[in-house]
């Protein structure tokens, strides 16, 4: 297994974070694929299996607290989740990368790129991303309202098994009427989420939920693709997409129409010509 240390914790015990590295060896751009909560880089199998028969070199790496990488108490605040992606560009010595920030993993790429300058980035998508603000504030009225992250939060101490369950559901839009997963993706995710801490698992909760990431936006100065489906129960399109196309001047803002949260699987192939026409598309230059 491949790991990198990204720092220690609390006791001085290293924090290992987990990566996969696939390329076919004639790789002349790279692509750094950041998952949401609360998944793992195994979220990404779709686009891990076709993104390098298109010569691009493709890195996935597990969050901390998910699901190979180490699993400490903290912290989990996004000042340490961004050092922990700067540990991995570093370690790999990656230029002219494209950053995919998907879900709470635009979060990751905001930060990164206000706390770290945009080293080594290119080009950064933002896929269903959290960004810019996710709670309603008297300055951020399109935001979510305090009780529905207070509920999720309570939800996940209660019965954390049973919450993730439903999560899942909401997260690929699944009713009684729509079936865009079936059930064995479903049973994967789940297992692939309650393998990670449940301490993360909060951490992180709250972490996505109360970060204000508009001053982080105006970091980025790279070439951006933002990507949202209109039918996001789980990252409501009018609180994120909507005001991230807004707050980076020049970002190419495609609406994906009746997709859910998690269209990287329900759109995938959509997604894979998108991200590629974006990653081949002009010159990059790293910060």
């Amino acid at each position: 297994m491949s790991y990198i240390k990204a720092g220690t914790d609390a006791l001085g015990n290293d924090i290992n974070v987990y990566y996969a590295d696939l390329s076919q060896g004639t790789s002349s751009q790279t692509v750094v694929l950041i998952h949401g909560w609360p998944l793992s880089h195994e979220m990404w199998e779709y686009q891990l299996t076709e993104l390098p028969k298109h010569g691009l070199r493709v890195v996935a790496y597990d969050r901390r607290g998910f699901g190979k990488s180490s699993k400490p108490y903290g912290p989990y605040d996004y000042d340490a989740l961004a050092d922990d992606l700067k540990a991995v560009l570093d370690y790999l010595d990656l230029t002219d990368v494209t950053l995919v920030g998907f879900s709470m993993g635009g979060g990751e790429v905001a930060r990164y790129m206000s706390r770290h300058n945009g080293q080594r980035v290119a080009k950064a998508v933002l896929v269903s991303a959290v960004t810019p603000y996710m709670l309603k504030t008297e300055d951020n009225p399109s935001g979510v309202d305090k009780e529905v992250f207070d509920e999720i939060l309570e939800n996940i101490q209660k019965d954390r098994a049973d919450f993730l369950q439903t999560f899942g559901k909401q997260f690929y839009g699944v009713n009684l009427l729509n079936h865009p997963v079936s059930q064995a993706h479903l049973d994967g995710d789940f297992f692939r989420a309650y393998l990670a801490s449940p301490v993360a698992t909060i951490e992180c909760a709250k972490a996505f939920a109360m970060t204000d990431f508009r001053a982080d936006l105006t970091y980025i100065k790279v070439p951006t693709l933002i990507i949202h489906g209109d039918d996001d129960k789980t990252v409501p399109i009018e609180a994120s997409g909507e005001q991230t196309a807004k707050a980076i001047p020049g970002a190419q803002y495609t609406v994906y129409g009746g997709a859910p949260h998690g269209l990287f699987f329900t759109e995938k192939d959509r997604l894979n010509q998108d991200l590629l026409t974006f990653i081949k598309s002009g010159s990059t230059t790293s910060y």
